[in-house]
């Protein structure tokens, strides 16, 4: 077979500050795919985006022809409207797991792909694995049913979908090009409209503990994946939301699967309920579902009702014992006053070496392993109370957690005004 383009040609353009055409893009990812364009030479194209960025025509062509890669789900046959959610990832953000249940409680379907965590931010599907039984992996007949029966389903990626991106994601990890917007956007948005979703809303984080931790940076990636979209044939809108403390109370996978069974179950804190209803909202509104209002489903249980289907559709025991860790340590408040810093990315790194994420995509991590704050910005201490509690399985691990935590909190005198961003700060349509 002769190849329609030299892939040193297509390399140059970039590195030169050109534009790749459509057909230098969909033969790219083609012959990337197939095993042409050698992983060496996908590494100096990757970097010359990095350095000198794609076009926004540019952008939704690569996004295209990833998604064009492999398989695009349908999901046309359901007889309820399908709708989607992405976060870019945070501490303690377990969003997903109460969101999905509200959602689908409402009338709409939820086909939610999800992944495991890597660093400091955790993954769905590790949290979910903490439940005895369940199980990550379904074919898509088997999603279908699911989300048929139930309304909505968790699970992992098939390998057909997207396959051009598993391989450059792997390959940006180890060459520096990870931060790279036009990268980032396109690898997020390949798989979700792979996914077959007709609505889809994005959480873009922002702050200490996020992974685009500049805010005006999280805005143009918000703006990119809602124009790629949009682009699409998908209805697409972005929430920017805040990532200076920890979400919730409770980080890691068994932790965090309790905190939102209790946000189910009609308790819960107050900014997990607040986010769930708010992006609740946002996504019954792109299905068209606008009579019914998603916080009314935890008070009256039908949520929890749809979570424990959801469970049990995938083989997991919703009234099982959650893992819990062997050892735990209490960090203590040096000082009576208030609470003025909670450093959301030292509680992830912190959490990280306890055992509950991993370093490299093999790794095993710890069900049970993670901390639960006690206190929030704002809220009033006394000396010697607990600030935070931290668990593990292997006591070792807490001398590489304590020294993540240094100066993860301060404290002030009592009266100390604390000013921390909105949770919501910005909506892109």
């Amino acid at each position: 077979m002769v190849e329609r383009f030299a892939v040193v040609d297509v390399i140059r353009e970039k590195r030169d500050r050109g534009v790749l055409s459509p057909e230098q893009i969909d033969w790219v990812i083609d012959a990337y795919v197939r095993g042409v364009v050698a992983e060496e030479q996908m590494s100096a194209l990757a970097m010359a985006i990095f350095l000198n960025g794609m076009t926004d025509a540019e952008i939704v062509r690569w996004t295209d022809a990833m998604i064009r890669s492999g398989e695009r789900m349908d999901f046309s046959a359901l007889d309820r409207p399908t709708v989607d959610k992405h976060s870019t990832g945070g501490v303690g953000d377990k969003i997903t797991l109460p969101l999905v249940p509200v959602v689908a409680a409402c009338g709409a379907a939820v086909p939610q792909l999800s992944g495991r965590g890597l660093g400091h931010t955790g993954g769905t599907l590790d949290k979910l694995e903490s439940i005895p039984g369940w199980r990550a992996g379904l074919t898509t007949e088997e999603m279908f049913h699911v989300l048929q029966t139930v309304g909505g389903v968790i699970c992992a990626a098939g390998p057909g979908l997207a396959p051009a991106d598993k391989k450059l994601y792997a390959l940006r990890d180890v060459t520096a090009t990870v931060e790279s917007i036009p990268l980032i956007a396109s690898s997020i948005m390949s798989k979700k409209i792979a996914e077959g979703a007709g609505g889809l809303v994005l959480d873009v984080k922002t702050g200490s503990g996020a992974f685009m931790s500049d805010p005006l940076q999280a805005r143009k990636l918000a703006e990119t994946m809602v124009r790629i979209g949009t682009d699409s044939g998908v209805r697409t809108r972005a929430l920017i939301t805040a990532m200076d403390v920890p979400l919730g109370l409770m980080v890691g996978n068994a932790l965090e699967v309790q905190e939102s069974v209790a946000v189910l179950s009609g308790g819960g804190p107050a900014d997990i309920i607040e986010l769930t209803i708010t992006l609740a909202r946002e996504m019954l509104d792109l299905a068209g579902i606008t009579d019914i209002d998603p916080a009314d489903t935890l008070r009256d249980g039908t949520a929890l009702d749809v979570w424990n289907q959801m469970i049990s559709a995938q083989g997991g025991d919703p009234k099982a014992a959650l893992p819990v860790a062997r050892c735990s340590h209490q960090v203590l408040a040096g000082s009576t006053g208030v609470l003025t810093e909670l450093n959301a990315l030292k509680v992830g790194v912190a959490a990280w070496r306890l055992g509950a994420g991993r370093a490299r995509k093999e790794d095993p991590v710890s069900a049970g392993a993670g901390i639960q704050l006690h206190a929030k910005p704002g809220d009033q201490v006394a000396a010697g109370a607990p600030l935070l509690t931290l668990y593990t399985d292997d006591e070792s691990r807490f001398e590489g957690a304590l020294a993540a935590l240094a100066d993860a909190t301060a404290i002030g005198p009592i009266g100390t005004e604390v000013t921390r961003l909105p949770l919501v700060i910005e909506k892109i349509n």
